[in-house]
């Protein structure tokens, strides 16, 4: 005789079933890189490719042997606003179209983001928020295939949104305002404002989720968060903007072409007010640092560079979805809908703080 629990879960398996049959993506032309050389794989590598015969190799036996538990949804779910969020910010500064263009599927019926457009991308930079657009796509289709899918909520991407955000952090209106789509270091100033609460979110998701599937794709996901994170924290700042404000990080020694860009603060200065307003708006201590912290901050009490932001035992930080929206609405209140998302995040967490 089946238990009440197998009864129970007998539908919400075969969405799963469902779910793993969907969502393939076939890229439309133009987000195709035609530079790509069109040559057949060297035989050694095709040697390791089960596609061409190489072996299959299976990933060892989970310790709980479920995929899914019915209550990993919804935490995974909630996800899916910050990947929404972070597709449609690098689909649209790199290719000028978002989903809507690539994968209209993905989005659900949900509206289209308001304000995003394409950015003035050096060179350089292009190809590396194409691929973290590409890549955002993959997320958002590997966490539906495994526990489906929220309609896409409405985003604001304005460059008006993101002058309030640094307005914000800064305490007083800067002018010129901030935008993003401006050039290059101004785009990847943005890129800190959303991508680095998604690894929080994961951090703080792991932990009370246990199907095998579900810590596979929140794990995944998060070492891409992380990846983001520490390419534009450490390499892209050093890199793309201490470099062009003659390699210091202090506001006073910002040089010409750091001028143009940020007025007359450096890189640093910027992530560490943003910082200091995610802290006020999540309203749940330090979790969150800059490029520069006390040295009692840096890693093992001993350094004040801040290449990637952790506690005291150099351990991401975890947020709860309650701190992230407070900090996306914000308001500071995850009841209070503003900022990136003027109508709340979408998923049965979100909703649940608007009584909706």
């Amino acid at each position: 005789m089946a238990s009440p629990w197998s009864r129970a879960a007998a539908p919400f398996l075969l969405l799963l079933l469902l779910q793993l049959c969907s969502w393939g993506v076939a890229l439309p032309d133009q987000f195709v890189d035609p530079t790509c050389p069109q040559q057949p794989l060297p035989a050694a590598l095709a040697a390791l490719l089960p596609n061409y015969g190489g072996p299959v190799c299976k990933p060892p036996a989970p310790h709980v042997p479920v995929a899914v538990f019915p209550y990993d949804v919804d935490p995974v779910q909630f996800a899916l606003n910050l990947e929404y969020t972070e597709a449609e910010f690098f689909l649209h500064g790199a290719y000028g179209e978002g989903l809507d263009q690539i994968a209209p599927v993905m989005a659900m019926g949900g509206p289209p983001p308001v304000g995003a457009r394409k950015a003035n991308l050096d060179e350089k930079t292009l190809p590396v928020i194409k691929e973290f657009a590409l890549q955002e796509v993959g997320h958002i289709r590997a966490i539906k295939r495994t526990v489906g899918g929220i309609r896409r909520p409405l985003i604001d991407l304005s460059a008006d949104n993101f002058a309030r955000v640094m307005d914000q952090a800064f305490g007083y209106v800067l002018n010129p305002p901030f935008d993003p789509y401006v050039n290059s270091l101004n785009f990847l100033l943005a890129c800190y404002v959303i991508p680095y609460l998604g690894i929080n979110g994961y951090v703080g998701t792991n932990p009370i989720i246990d199907g095998y599937k579900t810590k596979e794709a929140a794990d995944a996901t998060e070492i891409y968060a992380c990846d983001v994170c520490s390419s534009w924290q450490g390499c892209w700042v050093w890199r793309q903007g201490r470099t062009r404000c003659s390699g210091r990080s202090s506001s006073s020694a910002a040089a010409r072409p750091c001028r143009r860009t940020t007025s007359r603060w450096a890189v640093a200065e910027f992530t560490d007010r943003v910082s200091a307003l995610r802290n006020r708006l999540g309203r749940c201590g330090v979790k969150d640092e800059g490029l520069t912290v006390p040295r009692e901050l840096g890693a093992e009490g001993a350094i004040c560079t801040n290449v990637l932001s952790a506690d005291k035992d150099s351990l991401s930080y975890a947020r709860t979805p309650a701190e992230l929206l407070g900090i996306l609405y914000l308001t500071g209140d995850e009841g209070k809908p503003g900022g990136f998302y003027p109508e709340g995040a979408n998923g049965k967490i979100a909703r649940s703080f608007l009584g909706n």
